[in-house]
């Protein structure tokens, strides 16, 4: 039996299904994300960040985080700026930045108030044409200071590409330190975690609700997978499937009022439409196959899933009332864990090649298939909100790792923990 089905059969299919081991790997420990950045895109943005004034000698320096940001996109490319801080009020001298390469400037200030927050306030300049671009100003807590750097590095991307920045979205994901598993939600450049679960048993397949209030996701720890439902703000939680067998691989349809899950109580493991207050499930496809990891297309049309119906796990798409099977991946003869772009543009995927596993990414227009990865553990992969970057796990360097890269695999960025073992992770939407 090959490893799709015995990991069915055995009542364990997880949304990752390609590296079980690796999401119960040996003992580590859980630390700080630390953002590492390699690879040159083939059209970036020359950018100063200056360091701010009045945020010299903090814990958290706001230009540092918003160059981190903006060099993680893949678009910018940063210019040295040590060594003048700048706030938004002085106008730079432009020539002296153009002749240092930079096509734009960041400056700004940060000053403690009376009552103990903070004033946060930035400008940011063409350097070319010597315009101003507008800037912001935030009041934060000390605890918000990372949050209103990546609300800055959201402003200078959107300002400078046209797009919409991803920097203060979330993301959620799995890490073990010994024998206790942690579910965190935490900054999209994985700092700022805050554990929603803690527990001595496995927790897998993170999935956030449209909106971005919840998160629903699978826990062991009653010794068999139960699907819940949590409310990231307040911690509270509900069961949403706990039937007999295995209860696994949950996603959202698009309109947030019910989920796909894979159960495994009527025999061998099939696809379920529920309600996402809970209550009796409705079968979605009558097959002898082994049906898992479904995901919505975008517009809600279309469920993508995997399935071994032709042997060997492939990607099939049905329409969202269940009809309509279509193959989707032809390329390679193990595909799995299928992710969808919120532009309905892009698939990535997960395909073994020559014993690895590797991060693939298909054009849904025109079915075209290119490698971004050359590892050999990847998993999990989730697009970010902006369609513009996918995070997933890997091993980098002989760790366990979150990666992020842009969709040509030019750019990618390591959230590493040091040490820590961080799997499963989810990109979170944009808040509405």
């Amino acid at each position: 039996m090959n490893m799709f089905a015995s990991k069915a059969a055995s009542g364990s299919v997880l949304r990752s299904l390609v590296l079980l081991a690796g999401l119960l790997m040996a003992q580590i420990g859980f630390a700080q994300v630390r953002v590492d950045v390699s690879g040159v895109g083939l059209t970036q943005l020359p950018i100063a960040i200056a360091p701010f004034k009045g945020n010299e000698g903090a814990t958290q320096q706001i230009a540092a985080i918003v160059q981190a940001d903006l060099e993680r996109s893949g678009q910018f490319r940063s210019i040295d700026a040590s060594g003048n801080v700048l706030d938004e009020l002085t106008r730079p001298d432009m020539a002296v930045w153009r002749q240092k390469g930079a096509d734009s400037l960041a400056t700004g200030s940060v000053r403690k108030l009376n009552n103990g927050r903070y004033d946060v306030r930035f400008r940011l300049w063409d350097a070319v044409r010597g315009n101003d671009l507008g800037g912001q100003s935030f009041s934060v807590a000390e605890i918000d200071m990372r949050l209103a750097a990546h609300r800055i590095s959201d402003y200078i991307y959107e300002k400078l590409t046209g797009e919409k920045g991803v920097f203060s979205t979330r993301i959620a994901y799995v890490t073990r330190s010994g024998a206790r598993y942690n579910l965190w939600v935490a900054d999209a450049d994985g700092e700022g975690a805050q554990s929603a679960l803690s527990s001595s048993e496995p927790i897998i397949s993170p999935a956030w609700s449209p909106a971005g209030d919840q998160l629903a996701y699978v826990s062991f720890e009653t010794r068999k997978p139960i699907v819940y439902v949590h409310d990231v703000a307040s911690g509270k939680r509900r069961l949403l499937a706990s039937f007999r067998g295995s209860n696994s691989a949950p996603t959202w349809a698009p309109d947030g009022k019910s989920l796909v899950v894979t159960l495994s109580r009527d025999g061998g493991s099939q696809l379920f439409s529920i309600d996402a207050a809970g209550g009796e499930p409705r079968r979605m496809v009558q097959s002898p196959s082994i049906d898992t990891e479904a995901t919505y297309s975008p517009d809600g049309q279309f469920i993508y899933f995997v399935s071994d119906r032709s042997g060997q796990p492939q990607i099939y798409k049905m329409s969202a009332g269940g009809g309509g099977i279509a193959r989707v991946t032809f390329s390679g003869n193990y595909n799995i864990s299928p992710a969808l772009s919120p532009d309905g543009r892009w698939m990535s995927y997960v395909s073994r090649e020559g014993g690895g596993y590797r991060l693939k990414l298909m054009d849904l227009g025109t079915g075209n298939v290119t490698s971004l990865t050359d590892t050999n553990a990847d998993e999990s992969p989730s697009f970010a909100p902006n369609s513009r970057l996918i995070i997933y796990a890997s091993v980098s360097g002989g760790r366990d790792s979150l990666m992020t890269t842009t969709l040509d695999g030019r750019v990618k960025s390591r959230l590493q923990g040091a040490p820590g073992d961080l799997r499963e992770p989810a990109w979170g939407p944009y808040l509405k």
